[in-house]
């Protein structure tokens, strides 16, 4: 098993974004190797405190050592979008900041028994936790090409889904496909001779990340969960999300824009006669645009090319008895 080094994206601008408190509480909800989980502790005082949540049992191990070290910090292994349960369970109140690093960490990438990654050979599995769920190579055994074709076109934004749908039923009728080259050599056949207009990306880089993507569940898992952070923040804290393509990017972008305006953005008030002096105050302020990585680092970690930073503070207004519709669906 590789042990991997994590280069987070964005670390800097990611943990300023928090404008930590010394004495406040966070939360690093995507704990991964605990890059950001350190420098969020080093600008703690002794009376902060920080909460870490992954789901990866690999995380976990590395957490555990941390908690060992500082008893400012406390972990738990969960979903993200469990933080409502979490924060019941370890801080019982509000929190001044939470981190949402998303996507997947380089030493997850770089361990082959993962299955993340079709550069070098191994199983195909691509669950965040293995325990838990489907692996992929158990969803290519039974899904139709209907389902495949759903799941590669809308989470990986792959217009030779059907082709590439039809080239994985072919292919397993001769012999089950359980390995990450093996899908990858699959794929490549199917679309890979096609002019695709950005010759740096393997053919198979579209179809791996919609079925991790689905494999997680990861978009529902964004949408559901930044409402339940919305609600955690106490007033004046900030909500900072690191994303690494458009459907992740799309959520959070709409979902923020959304909870700045009055009403949380809800249409059916704003065709209300309604002075808008009159309006409650906005949930979420935004600070700042989105932000993305400099030249400097893109040529240092490759991975950030594609990441965007979006921030968002909580005000003092009321949220909304229920989120208006389309805040709890995704973006495919």
């Amino acid at each position: 098993m590789s042990d991997g080094v994590h280069l987070p994206v964005l670390f800097d601008e990611a943990v300023a974004a928090l404008a930590i408190k010394p004495h406040g509480i966070y939360v690093d909800a995507t704990f991964g190797r605990g890059g950001h989980a350190r420098a969020i502790l080093a600008a703690l005082s002794p009376r902060g405190h920080l909460i870490g949540i992954d789901r990866d049992p690999e995380a976990q191990r590395a957490a555990e050592k941390l908690a060992l070290a500082d008893s400012r910090f406390a972990f738990r292994r969960s979903r993200f979008s469990q933080l409502p349960d979490v924060l019941a369970d370890v801080a019982g109140g509000k929190v001044d900041g939470v981190l949402l690093d998303l996507g997947i960490s380089s030493p997850q990438i770089d361990d082959r028994e993962r299955g993340f990654s079709f550069q070098r050979d191994g199983p195909l599995d691509m669950r965040m936790d293995p325990t838990q769920g489907e692996s992929v190579a158990d969803f290519l055994c039974r899904a139709s090409i209907a389902e495949l074709t759903e799941v590669i076109r809308d989470y990986g934004e792959e217009r030779y889904a059907p082709a590439i749908a039809k080239a994985i039923v072919a292919a397993r009728a001769r012999a089950p496909i359980l390995r990450t080259r093996q899908l990858a050599e699959i794929v490549g056949a199917a679309a890979g001779a096609r002019t695709r207009g950005d010759w740096r990306q393997d053919p198979a880089t579209r179809t791996f990340q919609a079925l991790r993507i689905f494999a997680n569940q990861e978009l529902t898992e964004v949408t559901q969960t930044l409402p339940r952070v919305v609600s955690a923040l106490a007033t004046g804290g900030r909500c900072a999300v690191i994303s690494f393509h458009s459907l992740e990017d799309r959520i959070v972008k709409r979902f923020f824009a959304r909870a700045a305006q009055p009403y949380a953005g809800d249409a059916a008030v704003a065709r209300l006669a309604i002075r808008a002096s009159a309006l409650p105050g906005t949930p979420l302020t935004l600070i700042g645009r989105a932000r993305r990585a400099s030249p400097a680092e893109i040529a240092r970690n490759p991975r950030s090319r594609s990441a965007t930073l979006r921030v968002a503070e909580r005000t003092g207004h009321p949220l909304p008895a229920h989120w208006p519709r389309g805040y709890l669906e995704d973006a495919r």
